[in-house]
């Protein structure tokens, strides 16, 4: 039986061709697809068997993939939602993991990439192409605790405001510190998670357990 895809996208364009490419793979067949969130939970009411995994467009209009999200996971908590992106916004990704996403994608991911993040995502919950770029191998479940990464009291401290919507400004500003230690700090646990930007450190801080959303 092949894993069932949703997809809401608001440029028909896109939508078609990923579609398209989606049903090439395989283990996947796209059952669903929307021009924007609305549309969507119209589309997913008349379901009987709602999707597997879900690809949400962060920027559309009606109703954008943030709103979409919150009420697709609530709707369907089984569901596993995937933010698509054009860019690596932080802020609005980050936002999008608190709303129920267990990974994001880039519109201009490779396809044999896309469908390799989407046989992690359907077998483990979530994709981070940060580690999977950086270690060329699959991602580990919890095998690693806070301990054995010797994540100190104000990294973790840190680690908690950086999955959050705010700017490293403010962090430094919250935490009374100067730009330069958050910047340190940063650093620091890109090199401990293995990581390379803010969304793969908060996607890996949520999947260790690490900070709760």
């Amino acid at each position: 039986m092949r894993i069932t895809i949703g997809i809401a996208d608001d440029q028909q364009l896109f939508l078609q061709s990923l579609t398209l490419l989606i049903n090439t793979f395989p283990s996947f067949e796209v059952v669903a697809s929307a021009l924007n969130g609305d549309l969507l939970l119209q589309r997913l009411s008349t379901m009987e068997d709602p999707p597997d995994i879900l690809l949400l467009d962060v920027q559309m209009p009606v109703m954008d993939g943030i709103t979409a999200a919150r009420e697709v996971a609530a709707r369907y908590p089984a569901i596993k939602i995937v933010a698509l992106s054009t860019k690596d916004d932080d802020t609005t990704i980050i936002r999008m993991f608190r709303t129920g996403c267990c990974s994001y994608l880039v519109k201009d991911i490779h396809a044999s990439e896309l469908e390799r993040a989407l046989l992690e995502i359907s077998k483990l919950g979530y994709y981070n192409a940060d580690v999977f770029n950086i270690n060329h191998r699959r991602l580990l479940q919890h095998t690693q605790k806070e301990e054995e990464l010797n994540i100190n009291d104000r990294e973790l401290a840190f680690l908690r405001l950086a999955c959050s919507d705010k700017t490293y400004r403010q962090i430094a500003s919250e935490m009374h510190l100067s730009e330069r230690t958050i910047d340190g700090y940063r650093e620091s646990l890109f090199e401990k998670l293995n990581v390379q930007s803010r969304v793969g450190m908060a996607l890996e801080a949520i999947r260790r357990q690490l900070v709760s959303i």
